[in-house]
């Protein structure tokens, strides 16, 4: 059994060629969760999830690790006792392409220190990755399943998928969050899902982190960032009248009927007052205030 991590950045800042990836990032992700790292392509998911795992010195600022038999937080930039508890797997898989399946996950078994072999040939049976093949002879999805059954397996303390499942079709994503959701159950751990395929992870995600152009737009528990948004719709005067205290996320009119998107909490109070004035109070998914949140003209708090 291991023991799930905290990690927290500190003002963290990533630059490429003077173009900031990340721009004064200061986060703190609970330990034992499933995190949610949401962003369009570009906002800066897989440059943060590189520097959490200690594969990119952070231009300022600092990430430090924290918890389990760690003790005191640490930093995970070139330390071995930190990374070992760290895996990170990415869509490229960072994998050597003339070497066999076997060879991959012997080679892991060997160097994660909370491997286990008996889930990662569970997790081989059931997603039908050969054994026997080199990696560059595999297909993409297969590929991405591989990276699906390294990172379950190594049950590393803080996990984190950036994205390497894209390369699955439908059937074998939901194998693969099927799977992990059992595994975390049984071993619970922090996991970090790096996403932009929304609508498909939401219902397993406990928080959620969304980044737009390498800044935080809003760091919240999901149940919270569902409870911030709603949607009014009813005739067009009464919708204004309603809406004109909250921050408006979308605007849509048919005719004399208006349907309008609002960031803002709507407590039992207001959707009575609401309801009296013949309009309807529905929610937001996560996916649209996502989608919200991170447009050009979107609300970052």
């Amino acid at each position: 059994m291991t023991t799930a991590l905290t990690v927290r950045t500190e003002d963290l800042s990533v630059s490429f060629a003077g173009v900031p990836a990340l721009d004064r990032l200061d986060l703190r992700l609970a330990p034992g969760k499933i995190h949610g790292l949401l962003g369009r392509n570009g906002s800066g998911k897989s440059t943060l999830a590189a520097t959490l795992a200690g594969f990119r010195r952070p231009d300022e600022g600092r990430v430090l690790i924290e918890g389990g038999d760690l003790g005191a937080a640490l930093e995970p930039y070139e330390n071995a006792v930190v990374t070992s508890r760290i895996c990170l797997i990415r869509e490229s898989g960072d994998l050597v392409e003339q070497a066999l399946v076997r060879n991959v996950i012997q080679l892991a078994g060997g160097l994660r220190p909370y491997w286990d072999d008996e889930l990662a040939g569970s997790l081989l049976d059931r997603f039908e990755v050969p054994l026997n093949k080199k990696i560059q002879k595999l297909s993409r999805g297969k590929k991405s399943a591989l990276g699906v059954v390294l990172g379950l397996a190594s049950r590393a303390p803080l996990t984190i998928f950036d994205e390497t499942y894209l390369g699955m079709d439908v059937p074998s994503r939901t194998a693969f969050y099927d799977a992990l959701l059992a595994d975390y159950t049984e071993v619970p751990r922090t996991i970090v899902l790096s996403t932009h395929l929304v609508s498909e992870v939401s219902a397993m995600l406990e928080e959620v982190v969304i980044l737009d152009n390498g800044r935080l737009v809003t760091q919240s528990p999901v149940d919270a960032l569902r409870g911030r948004g709603a949607s009014v719709v009813g005739p067009a005067a009464a919708v204004d009248a309603f809406t004109a205290g909250f921050t408006v996320l979308a605007e849509q009119r048919l005719g004399g009927t208006k349907s309008t998107t609002v960031l803002g909490d709507l407590d039992p109070t207001l959707v009575a007052q609401a309801t009296s004035a013949g309009l309807e109070i529905g929610p937001v998914g996560l996916q649209e205030l996502f989608v919200h949140l991170t447009a050009p003209t979107g609300v970052h708090s």
